[in-house]
């Protein structure tokens, strides 16, 4: 399941979606907006993206994890708009009958949406506004994947 929404979400609900008798794990991350960047106070972050490309870009993501790991479920929540510190903005959950196919898979997807994934991210500082740049350490860990 991948969902690109503006909405909050509730991580229970969506990690109960998978509790099932053929999963005997599920690995999940939340990301939420931190209050501070470049040490300054983050005011709010704002994504941009584009409507169905994305969310096709997500699900072919999902799909390469499913391939990789035998996978039971994966779901896939990013929101987008004007967020705060403190809220949610992202879900990944990976359902496996063992847990490190769950985890390395949630690992793999994380990677992916620090990297890769056409969102732009725009944040509002105390000092002003800034788009935010990819990072070589978020680089350096996604390439792992292409070993």
């Amino acid at each position: 399941m991948i969902r690109v929404q503006s909405e909050d979400f509730d991580p229970g609900v969506e990690i109960g979606r998978f509790q099932r008798e053929d999963v005997g794990a599920i690995v999940s991350f939340t990301g939420v907006v931190r209050g501070e960047s470049h040490g300054e106070r983050l005011v709010s972050m704002t994504l941009e993206h584009f409507p169905g490309m994305t969310e096709r870009e997500l699900e072919r993501i999902a799909v390469e994890a499913r391939t990789r790991w035998s996978l039971q479920g994966v779901s896939v929540v990013h929101r987008v708009g004007e967020l705060r510190p403190g809220e949610r903005i992202v879900l990944v959950v990976t359902a496996a009958a063992h847990r490190q196919a769950a985890f390395e898979a949630a690992e793999f997807l994380m990677d992916y949406l620090k990297t890769r994934a056409p969102f732009w991210k725009r944040e509002l500082r105390a000092s002003g506004e800034y788009w935010v740049e990819a990072r070589s350490s978020d680089d350096e860990a996604a390439a792992r994947w292409s070993r």
